[in-house]
Parts: structure tokens; C-alpha cells; sequence
């Protein structure tokens, strides 16, 4: 014999299984950090972007100074070029196309080297902001913390707690 599931049954089961999942998920305890935020506003951030400032400031103002020299001659060349034996143009043509290369493999070894050293500090942040996340994590027993979210609302953002708890910590040299 079939027995029939009565619609309030089926209501009253349907409404116990969201009253059941609801208070299970009111247990969970979930946090997001936006790691933009953290690598923007933290001080180990702010400490690293420093320290490659300082680091290639000199290499950039050289390169900047080249390409200074450059334009200037190249304008020169551009004004003088009616009047310049054709021999001549051609030997400073040839001479400006060398130091434009020349100068080209500088600039392009300058940012490599410039974005090898961003990464390499940059992972030092991030590996120090994971470990502090972690800390929080487990200190108020956390049972998600969510790094790329699409929405995440402000009473699960506990951006600003790792900042400060990463700002607490003192940072290496």
C-alpha cells in the first residue's frame, strides 16, 4: 500500500529543512580580505614599494637622462640634415639609430629587473598577510576566509583587522 505525502506535510518538512540549514549557516562564521586593499594601504606594502624606489630611482633618472640626450639629437640631426653632407647624415643617422637600440636593451633591462624585484617583495607581503590571515583565522576561530569575492558584505569584510593586525607586526629588512 501507497502512502501519500499530505501538502502541509510536505510544507512543514520543506520549512523544518531551511529552519535546520538557516541555523546551521548562522554557526558558520565567514570573513573576506581584500588583498588589493591590503598590498595598497598596509605598511609592509608601503615598506616595499619604498625600498624599490630607492632602489631604482638612480638607474631610472640615468635612463631618463639618455633618452634626454636622444631626443636632443635626434631634433638636432632633423634641423641640421638640409645643410649636412650626405656622408655625414648617414654616419649620424647610423650613430642615433645605435644609441636609440642601445638604449632600448637598457630601458628593457631596467624593467625586468624592476618587475622581478616587485615580485619578489610583493610575495614577501603577501606571504606575511597570509600568515597574519591565518593567525586571525584561528584566533576567532573562523571557519572561511574568502581572498576574491565577487560581493561581500561589510560584516564579513575583515580587511581593515588584517591591516592592522600586518601593521602590528614589524617588518623585516
Amino acid at each position: 500500500m501507497k502512502k501519500l505525502i499530505s501538502l502541509p506535510s510536505l510544507l512543514a518538512a520543506g520549512a523544518l529543512g531551511l529552519g535546520m540549514a538557516a541555523a546551521s549557516a548562522q554557526e558558520l562564521k565567514i570573513g573576506y580580505v581584500n588583498s588589493e586593499k591590503v598590498l595598497r594601504e598596509s605598511n609592509a606594502a608601503k615598506a616595499a614599494q619604498s625600498k624599490l624606489e630607492a632602489e631604482f630611482s638612480k638607474r631610472e633618472k640615468e635612463l631618463q637622462e639618455v633618452a634626454s640626450r636622444l631626443k636632443a639629437a635626434s631634433d638636432k640631426l632633423e634641423k641640421d640634415a638640409p645643410t649636412l653632407p650626405e656622408g655625414e647624415r648617414v654616419r649620424r643617422q647610423r650613430e642615433l639609430v645605435e644609441q636609440d637600440r642601445e638604449f632600448q636593451r637598457k630601458r628593457r633591462e631596467f624593467q625586468e629587473d624592476l618587475n622581478q624585484r616587485k615580485n619578489e617583495e610583493l610575495s614577501a607581503v603577501v606571504e606575511r598577510a597570509n600568515r597574519v590571515i591565518k593567525q586571525v583565522f584561528e584566533g576567532e576561530k573562523y571557519d572561511l576566509i574568502l581572498q576574491e569575492a565577487v560581493f561581500a558584505s561589510p560584516k564579513v569584510d575583515i580587511t581593515d583587522k588584517v591591516i592592522k593586525a600586518l601593521n602590528a607586526a614589524p617588518v623585516p629588512k
